[in-house]
């Protein structure tokens, strides 16, 4: 270029004019970087159009320490950098690349640029100036990048501008369907007071962009109650999502899936408990809730018949109250359970509305009030069975004594806390139905040989903070850190968190417990090694109920475990239902004690059972104690531990829940062994904490609620995955900070569909007559396969793939017999488990050899022998400690 034709250039507009070419031009001791001419004289300075021009130029070469020079050096020279500014950007359209980049790169320079000037260039504070630059500003925004919103509101203070203009730009912005832009603009300029709550956040909440409007209303109370009182009104009966939609024409997408109203429900809970207001606000939330309440103590009580009539009604009359509709939904869920007689009885029995009865159950009313009353009747309960089925404890009514003042428990004192004693410890609370507030334990039972003390908290506690509560804490702390004094419970971890959250003296109960002995650890050793049958039903024992059955020959009655135990007096069947849930445990240890083998305990357990544990964390198992009964494992290392220190965990011992959102890790895990629970689609992830209480497992979460969780269940229980790693290395992290150690014969012992770790063999032979007798016959797609295949493509799901005939995958369990069928419906196991032979290739059954297959006694799948192993253990293969196998 001809440094004479510069200035001409500039004056023109010339395309080709190059103020930021390398040469420097005669009018420039600077070397090019400010031009001079008629566009860039002295006098005016340079024009900021034409020097986003030669930026653009040279804007390709991303020679930014030259292009930081120069555009500082222009901003120093312009008489009004912010006007010039916006001369920029007016003048050059931002919805071309490079362009928008540009822009965004020259207002960041700026921005800069002001912060580091010695006194402030710009216009003062409330200048008419300043003014007429906010209202360009303004509507610069209006067709600006969402990148140069947060440094155009710094630069030109808009946050202190006509309230008016940009409420009107934000509603341009929402008009254009620009939902986002304009909930994030509003929230960085405060403006959400001034803003139509429901305007604003019904887009966002339709997109499934909940995070957003958290967001907006996070500082401002009023307008998280009125968008709770919105979500409420979408639960209400017979909300229609279309009305809403209909009133944002220019939405280009809607989630209707996420918007149920189990899914909103849950929402509006959550956003209750975080913004600490009141649950009246959200009334159809509330009722929702009970209703999904009412469904589950219906369930317990006339198809698990696990409730008693007693127990159901105390609930229902708390959860039902006066609500009209409440009471119509607990009609219809008793007319679909129960026989009309039934339903009749327990309308009087509550006293629903005579006009909410259907004709029937109306009538059969009326003839119940015509009868002769029976001394003390009741509805007629559903037919279960007899006590007489059940575990009996061998005392009598007599050796129970309800202990609810202090001078009863000091009577009782000394036996308490007699020196080398034996004492069973249960606690028993109100069941929480809703929200996941831990529990307050209402009665403590201490089964000593021969009695049992039932300490009722309630009395014994008040009032709150007296002598008597101070007392009854010290007995309570004096018993659990005496280590001459064996303590029996069952998830006895639990139970002391509980008592430690209204009991200071237990606050730190897994560090000053000593002397305990948790079954429900001896229980996990006799199940993984004695092979206990999958639970084939929903009312099958769990828990100590199964462990009762296991060791004394029959199960716990459980229909009085979902009492209100906050109720007084107690009735009969509560105080003997308390009393035995703790004896039993006196009588199970003494068994095992007879004859820990019969178990397959170790053989020192008659021994080693009297020897003294601790709940503290990490401890090391007393000298001579099995390994069945040493305390809880420290599966929850903090990252600061030394892994190499820490004990090691095996597979099969080491337990967790996972949320629904880790659907391959909980597949992974059960892969190599490990005892997996998922939350389904549906749960809460409070529910995981539940879980967890209960079963003695860890937590994996991979979202916001690990907090909440990780303060419900103690440190080290809950561990935080990272979603954006793949599920085999979710499974390698999670097994590395837990320390489990898992070998080979791990490897597919579990069912990575029901996670049951019980199996039966079937021959070639007996697999062969089930299809047949189940009508799968071999097709055209079987008569072609050859005969020596031996790699197959394995149906979805698990399988049990090891293909050498002497592979390391052999369950030792049993093989099927014709004994272990039902007789009347084929392919069915005696636990009512349909064995699923559809997904079995008919050319399977001509491999050469007898090769068996396996069959999952807890949900029916079947499994043969392929590849899978291999490709397992290749990709284990850190984990196992192996090279990947050579088939």
């Amino acid at each position: 270029m001809d440094p004479g034709n510069l200035a001409d250039n500039h004056a023109t507009g010339d395309p080709t004019c190059d103020p930021m070419s390398s040469d420097p031009a005669p009018c420039d001791p600077t070397g090019g970087l400010i031009c001079s001419g008629p566009a860039c004289s002295p006098t005016t300075g340079p024009d900021p159009v034409l020097f986003l021009q030669g930026l653009q130029a040279q804007w390709p070469s991303k020679d930014m320490q030259q292009l930081q020079k120069a555009a500082w050096q222009t901003f120093a020279a312009l008489d009004d950098p912010l006007a010039g500014l916006l001369d920029m950007l007016e003048a050059s359209p931002a919805d071309r690349k490079p362009c928008a980049s540009l822009q965004a790169w020259v207002v960041c320079e700026l921005q800069h640029w002001l912060h580091a000037q010695p006194v402030n260039p710009g216009p003062t504070q409330g200048s008419p100036h300043l003014r007429e630059l906010q209202t360009r500003a303004a509507e610069v925004l209006t067709r600006s990048p969402a990148s140069l919103t947060e440094p155009l509101i710094s630069i030109f203070q808009l946050q202190d501008a006509d309230r008016r203009l940009l409420l009107d730009h934000i509603s341009h912005l929402h008009d254009k369907g620009k939902f986002k832009e304009a909930v994030l603009l509003s929230v960085k300029l405060k403006l959400q007071p001034e803003l139509d709550i429901e305007k604003m956040s019904v887009p966002l909440l339709l997109q499934n962009k909940m995070n957003l409007v958290e967001r907006y209303v996070e500082d401002f109370p009023d307008l998280q109650r009125r968008l709770l009182v919105l979500m409420d009104s979408w639960c209400q009966p017979g909300f229609n999502l279309r009305d809403v939609t209909r009133k944002f024409p220019q939405m280009t997408s809607v989630r209707q899936d996420l918007l149920r109203p189990k899914l909103v429900c849950r929402q509006v809970l959550r956003l209750l408990e975080r913004y600490n207001m009141d649950s009246a606000l959200c009334p159809n939330v509330i009722n929702q809730q009970r209703l999904g309440t009412l469904r589950y103590l219906c369930y317990k009580r006339f198809v698990e018949r696990t409730l008693s009539q007693e127990n159901w009604a105390d609930h229902v009359q708390d959860l039902v109250g006066q609500s009209e509709w409440l009471q119509s939904q607990l009609l219809q869920l008793l007319t679909s359970h129960c026989s009309v007689a039934v339903t009749a009885q327990c309308a009087q029995d509550l006293s629903l509305p005579e006009g909410l009865l259907p004709a029937a159950v109306a009538t059969e009313l009326s003839r119940l009030r015509e009868r002769e009353p029976q001394p003390g009747g009741k509805p007629t309960e559903p037919r279960g069975k007899h006590r007489s089925h059940y575990y009996q404890p061998p005392i009598t009514r007599e050796d129970i004594y309800f202990l609810a003042t202090w001078e009863d428990v000091t009577r009782h004192e000394p036996e308490i806390l007699q020196p080398g004693a034996v004492v069973g410890v249960d606690l028993e609370w109100k069941p929480l139905f809703q929200g996941a507030a831990r529990p307050s334990p209402s009665l403590v039972q201490l089964a000593l040989e021969g009695r049992v003390l039932l300490l009722d908290l309630h009395s014994l506690s008040q009032p709150p903070g007296g002598q008597g509560e101070q007392a009854l804490w010290q007995l309570l702390s004096r018993l659990f850190s005496d280590p001459s004094i064996t303590k029996l419970g069952y998830g006895l971890e639990g139970d002391l968190r509980s008592l430690g959250a209204v009991c200071p003296a237990l606050a730190d109960a897994d560090k000053a417990v000593r002397g305990v002995l948790d079954l429900q650890l001896v229980h996990q050793r006799m199940r993984a090694d004695t092979g206990s049958p999958c639970k084939g039903s929903a009312r099958a024992p769990r828990g100590l109920s199964l462990l009762v059955q296991q060791v004394l020959g029959q199960p716990l009655d459980k229909t009085q475990q979902l009492s209100n135990w906050d109720l007084r007096p107690l009735r009969e069947q509560q105080l003997i239902y308390a009393a035995t849930d703790a004896y039993c445990l006196l009588e199970v240890y003494r068994a095992l004690c007879r004859d820990p083998a019969r178990f397959r305990l170790s053989e020192n357990l008659a021994k080693s059972l009297g020897a003294r544990g601790s709940m503290r964390s990490g401890v090391q198992r007393p000298s001579g104690q099995p390994e069945a009964l040493a305390p809880p494992p420290q599966v929850g290392v903090p990252a600061a531990v030394d892994k190499k220190t820490a004990p090691k965990v095996l597979a099969r011992d080491f337990r967790v829940v996972c949320d629904n959102m880790l659907q391959g890790l909980a597949r992974g895990l059960r892969c190599l062994g490990v005892d997996v629970r998922v939350l389904g689609t549906g749960d809460d992830h409070r529910r995981a904490a539940e879980v967890a209480r209960q079963e003695g497992r860890i937590i994996l979460t991979s979202g916001l609620p690990y907090h909440k969780l990780r303060a419900q269940v103690g440190p080290g229980r809950c561990l935080q995955v990272d979603c954006s790693l793949k599920a085999r290395e979710q499974v390698q992290v999670v097994l590395k900070h837990f320390n489990v150690f898992v070998t080979l014969s791990d490897v597919f012992s579990r069912c990575q569909v029901c996670n049951c770790d019980q199996y039966l063999k079937v021959s070639q032979d007996m697999m062969r007559h089930l299809m047949q007798q189940n009508g799968h016959h071999e097709g055209p797609s079987g008569t072609g396969e050859s005969s020596t295949q031996h790699q197959l493509v394995q149906p979805p799901g698990p399988a049990l793939h090891p293909a050498p005939r002497d592979s390391v995958y052999d369950r030792p369990c049993r093989w099927l017999e014709a004994s272990d069928l039902e007789t009347t419906t084929p392919a069915t196991l005696g636990n009512g488990t349909r064995l699923q032979l559809g997904s079995v290739p008919m050319g399977v059954l001509r491999r050469p050899g007898q090769w068996p297959f396996y069959c999952c006694t807890g949900c029916g799948k079947v499994f043969w022998e392929g590849s899978h192993l291999s490709r397992v253990t290749a990709q284990f293969q850190e984990v196992l400690g192996l090279p990947p196998l050579t088939l």
